[in-house]
């Protein structure tokens, strides 16, 4: 089966995350891995799993004033590098771009290590969002976690790993007759 894994990155974290669930994925099935600048060219017909992730700002999914800002304290902080794709549509762009279709779709973000209830969780308004566009949630959103500086903590990119490897099994599940 073919899995497409979407991302969007500000600060690089959601990428290694990406990057870490598509090589779990990759032991069973084909995956293309391409961030949200990338995705409007492809033609979602040729996948049956869609895996949507970006990070979380001010409690949700990103925006274009939220991608801005993060453009902005990157160039105030010499420590933080920002993604390419950072000036283009967004995740939100993307997930109305392609509605109406009827995938089974995953979603993930990266977010501050917390209570949810205080740092937001970006993976809910993007499982959310392809929910209410038609699409068929595999499974509950998952959370990847960064630390005060926009670092990940250790172990999170094994964690995305070993998601991507369950992702697989469930996907094989879902697509075995009954």
């Amino acid at each position: 089966m073919r899995v497409l894994v979407v991302y969007e990155s500000m600060f690089g974290n959601t990428h290694v995350v990406a990057d870490h669930i598509s090589d779990g994925l990759r032991a069973d099935h084909e995956v293309v891995t391409v961030s949200v600048a990338e995705a409007f060219d492809l033609v979602l017909d040729e996948f049956d799993l869609i895996v949507l992730g970006g990070p979380t700002h001010a409690h949700g999914v990103s925006t274009s004033a939220s991608r801005k800002s993060a453009r902005q304290m990157a160039g105030k902080d010499d420590q933080l590098d920002i993604e390419p794709d950072t000036r283009g549509p967004g995740l939100r762009e993307w997930i109305k771009a392609i509605e109406g279709h009827r995938h089974l779709s995953a979603a993930f973000d990266t977010r501050i290590d917390g209570s949810a209830a205080f740092t937001g969780r970006a993976s809910k308004g993007i499982d959310r969002r392809l929910r209410r566009y038609g699409f068929r949630q595999l499974v509950e959103p998952e959370s990847f976690l960064v630390d005060k500086d926009s670092h990940l903590l250790v172990g999170e990119a094994d964690r995305a790993t070993e998601w991507g490897e369950a992702l697989a099994g469930w996907l094989t599940a879902a697509a075995s007759p009954k």
